[in-house]
């Protein structure tokens, strides 16, 4: 199993942005996912600023993929697809089925991403025979889904990638939720996102946290935190554990982890008693200890994993 980090799904500042890459571009994380997914309005970074950090972590020895759009609404959207497919260099992320034809018509691999609905072996096979080469399961899916896709009398002749942590990905809207709340339209929405680096909370009534907007993006309140399910999942035949970055702390995690990996690709080793070994400190608590992981084991999503936590 390896570590790979998606792309970013808020509006940070170029400079922001930048700052982040070159961080991730010194750490051990494995593969990089790079490009604007939610909305074509902001505009912080270009498709060539895009190429030049790919580029950049290229050289630092990442495996780097260009995420494209999961929304795809107008032509200079669609466009913009098309340059991303044609890019010469890197594989993508097909985030929505335009992505899918135009990767396939262009013969470019592509990584199927989490917004693609998926939910049975033969349409994943299909997507193979297509040029998929790495299925990110959407995070809807529960561990038993997964084990059965897996376990078929034909294994999988892609990779298999799943959301081990990070603020999930639920829906995807035509309409902005942010510029609806500063009374903005959507098409003069100021870039407002930009005043939220890790999206809006929405609470209830009871001001329990619900919801996260993130745009025209809605997420969960809560991260997912799948750290404890790493042996389980390395026995699965996971191939990729994905980080859904939303600080800078991300990246010590991600880099953190694949350090471990190497650790038990290296030489036999007890992999919970390495994650003890690294986690058990100040720095990752928060981490450990607010998580809902409720799809993953086939409950409503927002639930908490109130299993003992090998990591104390």
């Amino acid at each position: 199993m390896k570590i790979s980090l998606a792309p970013m799904s808020y509006c940070w500042s170029k400079p922001d942005i930048e700052h982040f890459y070159q961080q991730v571009a010194l750490s051990n994380i494995d593969t990089v996912y790079l490009g604007e997914t939610v909305c074509s309005r902001r505009r912080e970074l270009k498709f060539n600023d895009y190429l030049e950090l790919a580029n950049m972590l290229k050289s630092h020895g990442k495996h780097v993929v260009l995420s494209t759009m999961a929304l795809i609404e107008a032509q200079s959207e669609l466009n913009e697809l098309k340059r991303a497919i044609e890019n010469g260099d890197f594989s993508i992320e097909a985030n929505d089925m335009a992505a899918v034809h135009y990767a396939h018509q262009e013969k470019v691999p592509f990584v199927c991403g989490p917004t693609i609905n998926n939910y049975n072996r033969t349409s994943l096979d299909l997507l193979h025979q297509k040029g998929m080469f790495r299925f990110v399961m959407p995070c809807e899916l529960s561990q038993q889904w997964l084990t059965t896709v897996i376990n078929q009398d034909n294994k999988p002749q892609f990779e298999i990638e799943v959301l081990g942590h990070g603020y999930m990905p639920l829906a995807h809207s035509a309409r902005c939720f942010t510029a609806k709340h500063y009374q903005l339209p959507k098409d003069r929405c100021q870039t407002i996102c930009l005043r939220h680096n890790k999206g809006l909370l929405v609470q209830t009534q009871e001001s329990q946290p619900l919801l996260r907007l993130n745009g025209i993006q809605t997420q969960s309140a809560a991260q997912v935190n799948l750290i404890n399910q790493i042996p389980q999942m390395i026995n699965m035949g996971v191939d990729y554990w994905r980080i859904s970055p939303n600080k800078l702390t991300d990246i010590a995690l991600g880099s953190d982890l694949a350090n471990v990996l190497q650790q038990v690709r290296n030489k036999p080793a007890n992999i919970n008693e390495l994650l003890k070994k690294q986690f058990h400190d100040n720095k990752h608590a928060a981490i450990i200890n607010h998580h809902c992981n409720g799809y993953w084991l086939g409950l409503p999503g927002m639930d908490y994993y109130h299993e003992p936590d090998i990591l104390t």
